[in-house]
């Protein structure tokens, strides 16, 4: 059902490019963004993942760079019966995480430092058990592709008065009149196309991903606290990049977060809602989290080893251990 949807928003995506082709170019450039968005489709599909990667300037990490953390993603994977995916961290001291990849075989997790650096492991277990419900789903295809073509929609008509949009265009009825059209309405179209696709996708990763890491709670926890730190912490590259925010976690914009058609992602307080009935349903009433770590002195952070001793008990629970 996954490839049928990628199919069809691939088409609509397409149709969208062409329609804002003709509003600049008449039929000229009609065809030209057809041969432009069937290009694009196919490099898309086959090279999205590693675009948005870039563009967020996240860095692979293994076993040995970070441990901690590798080793959770690994048996959460495992949890989930997913390959193992590629695990990177970015640079950003806003908590957040997303996961992209066109299959589960071509999987990739990322999460800021500022997630690991804000969050407690049980939390940290609960969002990338959230972005593994993404990859499991099989919806990093077309949140990634989206991401791309929608940025690529936003281009061309920015670009518009570089590609015949002046007075004098000559085979282009709508002229100058259809180059301003272009500009607005195609970007936003290209917001809702985005905004369609991710919301409902948002409530099935959050029960999925509680399923995974073996806890609504720590989810829960974990969304509260990421969207306080998104609000007060900007993410200058997700602002530069826009089209790539309803594949995140928590909204990385700034601005005001709504649970309606003009958000990217479902309101968070419903979400948690969502999880603690969840919680409720499966009979795990709100359990308070495990501490034992908070006190360690001199942490080195969630890919680094602590020097602080540990509980004996305490590493033997967790989908990390």
């Amino acid at each position: 059902m996954n490839m049928v949807r990628t199919a069809l928003l691939l088409a609509a995506l397409t149709a969208l490019f062409m329609g804002v082709g003709f509003l600049i170019g008449g039929q000229q450039g009609m065809v030209i963004a057809f041969v432009f968005a069937a290009g694009m489709n196919l490099f898309s599909y086959w090279n999205a993942d590693k675009m948005v990667l870039r563009m967020h300037h996240a860095q692979e990490v293994d076993e040995h760079t970070a441990p901690e953390f590798y080793r959770m993603v690994r048996q959460l994977a495992a949890n989930a019966q997913l390959p193992m995916p590629k695990v990177y961290i970015i640079h950003n001291p806003q908590p957040n995480a997303f996961a992209t990849g066109r299959n589960p075989e071509n999987a990739a997790v990322a999460a800021t430092t500022g997630l690991l650096e804000m969050l407690e492991p049980e939390e940290v277990a609960g969002v990338m058990a959230h972005e593994l419900a993404h990859v499991k789903n099989r919806d990093t295809l077309i949140m990634t592709i989206t991401a791309t073509i929608a940025g690529a929609i936003s281009m061309l008509a920015n670009f518009g008065f570089f590609f015949g949009g002046n007075r004098d265009n000559n085979g282009n009825p709508l002229g100058f009149v259809g180059v301003l059209l272009a500009m607005i309405v195609a970007p936003l179209a290209a917001m809702l196309v985005q905004m369609a696709i991710s919301r409902t996708r948002e409530y099935s990763a959050d029960r999925l991903g509680a399923e995974i890491c073996g806890s609504p709670q720590w989810l829960a926890s974990a969304l509260g606290k990421i969207a306080g730190g998104a609000a007060r912490i900007p993410n200058m590259t997700a602002e530069a990049n826009p089209a790539t925010a309803h594949m995140f976690i928590i909204n990385p914009l700034s601005g005001q977060r709504m649970d309606n058609l003009f958000s990217t992602h479902p309101a968070t307080e419903n979400r948690i809602a969502a999880l603690m009935d969840f919680a409720r349903e499966i009979g795990r009433p709100a359990a308070p989290m495990r501490t034992e770590r908070v006190a360690e002195p001199a942490r080195q952070g969630p890919w680094g080893r602590s020097s602080a001793p540990t509980d004996s008990r305490s590493n033997r629970r967790g989908p990390w251990g």
